[in-house]
């Protein structure tokens, strides 16, 4: 039994260590703005879940102490809480920079018309195509989603009785 808990708890560190390896690749060597954002989600969730393979008790109980507890068994055999409380911190974290990334993305693709990081930053050596410069000033110069959020603002204003 022992044997399946920690090729478990290896289980989840190499799994780890490849979620990371997959987000570095995707981060470094990835063109798509988008493949770099999800490549550093891989990043995070790989940190998260080696902090929570190294935190892993086999055999552990929930910390919760409750009356009528042994305090000295029970902090023999509970589990460490530390690691879980900061990967729960690390998720919120992590959804919330993940949707400032998603919105910034969404500005650069609205400003270059392309989420290519070689067009964004202007540098056009590596692509094969020329003309991404110049579709991405047209995309900018004539964008219009077409929805108009003047009319809803202006009569929200001073409508305080609702």
């Amino acid at each position: 039994m022992m044997d399946i808990l920690l090729d478990t708890q290896l289980l989840a560190l190499f799994t780890s260590a490849a979620f990371i390896v997959i987000g570095l690749f995707a981060a470094i060597f990835l063109d798509n703005i988008i493949k770099k954002i999800i490549g550093i989600a891989f990043i995070e969730e790989g940190v998260n879940l080696f902090i929570v393979a190294l935190g892993y008790k086999s055999g552990g109980i929930v910390p919760i102490f409750l009356p009528g507890m042994n305090a000295e068994w029970f902090a023999t055999n509970s589990a460490y809480p530390l690691p879980q409380a900061l990967v729960l911190t690390s998720i919120v974290i992590g959804a919330s920079t993940l949707a400032v990334m998603l919105a910034i993305a969404m500005v650069l693709y609205r400003k270059h018309g392309s989420l290519s990081s070689a067009v964004i930053l202007g540098d056009n050596t590596n692509l094969d195509h020329d003309n991404d410069d110049e579709q991405a000033f047209n995309n900018e110069k004539n964008y219009d989603d077409g929805v108009d959020f003047s009319d809803e603002v202006n009569s929200d204003v001073g409508d305080t009785n609702e």
